[in-house]
């Protein structure tokens, strides 16, 4: 049974950790997340080669965010080193709108190019986090306002939390990608994540992919493993093919 919106987020201090975590759920899921502890730890060419070569798509979580050229060179670096093995690969949607155009444009240059999505806001904030940096509006109001700008920047899509996606496609039009951590299902804990939702919900309100990590990769002990909770989420979701 394999449910292809759905991405796991291999959040492991080791790399031999996450590629037990592929070899469990490949064929169950659509792809792999991996970002920041796992390619701190080990680099991200070892990182995208071995989850490549045990038969993982890979999304690759680094929420670039820096001068327009730095981007740029990154994306470029990202998408001619590792030969269409990276997926789709994540920005900063507020490091500004030069910044996103700049890593759009590098992106064409490469082939197969990785799919590019820009992070509106953490689905670990609330309105009283984002006053905290100087955001005075409200979650939606900044999400929306994030995903207009990548829309108009030529990225592919974004990822914000289930709760802006029906938002996010009226204002964007359907053919905008929406791929949402913050997803739970009812039987595991919201852990450090405060606007989250089921994965039937978050289908249900238009998220093309669903990030889920922890529920599946460290699910509770009565559910019986990462493979059984990937399989009762699929189950829950309604299994697809491709």
């Amino acid at each position: 049974m394999l449910n292809s919106k759905l991405l796991v987020a291999l959040d492991t201090p080791t790399l031999p950790e996450a590629l037990a975590l592929v070899a469990e759920l490949r064929g169950l899921v659509g792809g792999f997340k991996v970002g920041l502890e796992l390619c701190s730890a080990v680099g991200v060419p070892t990182v995208v080669a071995a989850i490549a070569a045990a038969g993982g798509s890979v999304f690759l979580d680094l929420k670039l965010k820096d001068i327009p050229n730095t981007v740029a060179g990154a994306v470029r670096a990202i998408g001619s080193n590792f030969g269409g093995s990276v997926r789709m690969l994540t920005l900063h949607c507020d490091g500004g709108g030069a910044m996103l155009r700049a890593a759009v444009d590098a992106n064409q240059s490469v082939s197969p190019r990785p799919l590019l999505l820009g992070v509106t806001v953490l689905t670990s904030m609330d309105a009283p986090a984002l006053a905290e940096v100087g955001v005075a509006d409200e979650v939606e109001s900044q999400v929306l306002r994030l995903a207009r700008l990548a829309q108009a920047s030529g990225l592919d899509g974004v990822v914000a939390s289930p709760h802006e996606v029906a938002a996010i496609k009226a204002a964007c039009g359907p053919g905008f990608l929406v791929v949402t951590p913050g997803v739970r299902p009812p039987w595991a804990s919201s852990a450090d994540q405060r606007r989250v939702m089921t994965p039937a919900e978050a289908v249900a309100a238009g998220a093309d992919y669903l990030v889920i990590g922890r529920p599946i990769t460290a699910p509770p002990a009565e559910i019986g493993g990462s493979a059984a909770a990937a399989r009762r989420v699929v189950g829950e979701l309604g299994a697809e093919s491709g």
